[in-house]
């Protein structure tokens, strides 16, 4: 099964007081990158979510994001809570103050609960459990769905490459099986014009060594020769039809064929010397570009 370095997926959960969202998603890369942000609050969090991605994904540019709070709609504890100890303080510190004015005479404005809560130390967060083993271990247990989310994506991305590819490769096909008859029609033309020049050359020149003009002539015919790069394009259609095939990831070994593809083009072109193959050579090397952008999806 062919699969896309390309996928996304989304989940959410809650429980323990908390709630949080997943976000997973993946571009093409020359190699695995995973970027995480998760909550370092959270003890082990992130080693085992960086491991199951790591087991899930062999390649492409990574990037999962979790964010955790505290659930507003269920039941949870307090955000803040009153310390008491300084609460105490306070207290006794103000009726100090309103005894000693008593004694001199002034008259105080009443205190209210909203005075004594404004001073520092009153009010304060309420810690994080510092327990968070199952509060961790809760978040988790939607990580295998959601990089099965993930995964379909890049299953049904990869469908679609596969089918892109295989008709990519039949056109190449069909191009390779053209380019070698007009090959077979050139040298039989080659050939018959190479006889006529010679035979003008001998007819017409004195003293003109016969065995080096043939050897001139035979290297002639084995530089426009492309019977090779026929052959191994051949050769590379077949490779690239296994490595749809295979169920692992093939990306890496496609990149490195679609280089070889597109040096035999190349050659083909430099060797043709005849307009029809030519042709043929410059439809092929536009294919084959064609299907290096989608190999570059490849996982």
């Amino acid at each position: 099964m062919t699969l896309s370095m390309t996928g996304f997926a989304a989940a959410k959960g809650q429980g323990l007081g908390h709630a949080w969202a997943w976000d997973l998603r993946a571009v093409n890369g020359k190699g695995l990158d995973l970027r995480l942000r998760v909550p370092d609050w959270i003890d082990g969090l992130e080693l085992a979510v960086r491991a199951d991605l790591g087991r899930a994904v062999a390649r492409g540019n990574v990037s999962l994001s979790l964010r955790v709070t505290r659930d507003q709609t269920g039941e949870m504890v307090d955000a803040l809570r009153v310390n008491p100890a300084t609460l105490t303080s306070v207290l006794r510190a103000l009726a100090q103050v309103e005894q000693a004015a008593m004694t001199a005479g002034v008259t105080l404005a009443q205190a209210t609960a909203a005075d004594v809560l404004a001073v520092r130390g009153v009010l304060e967060a309420n810690q994080q459990d510092d327990d968070t083993a199952p509060l961790r271990a809760l978040i988790l247990t939607d990580l295998p769905g959601l990089i099965a989310d993930f995964n379909a994506m890049r299953a049904a991305e990869g469908a679609a490459l596969h089918a892109v590819i295989a008709a990519q490769l039949d056109r190449i096909a069909a191009l390779t099986t053209q380019a070698k008859t007009e090959a077979d029609a050139r040298r039989d033309a080659s050939a018959s014009l190479l006889r006529e020049a010679l035979a003008k050359v001998m007819a017409n020149s004195d003293g003109v060594d016969e065995t080096r003009l043939a050897q001139e002539l035979a290297l002639i015919a084995v530089k426009t020769d492309v019977t090779e790069e026929l052959d191994r394009l051949t050769a590379h259609i077949a490779a690239a039809r296994d490595l749809l095939a295979e169920p692992g990831p093939v990306g890496r070994k496609f990149d490195f064929l679609m280089q070889e593809f597109m040096r035999e083009a190349n050659t083909l072109c430099s060797k043709a010397q005849a307009l029809a193959l030519t042709r043929i050579g410059l439809d092929l090397k536009t294919v084959i570009d064609q299907m290096r952008e989608q190999v570059q999806n490849v996982e």
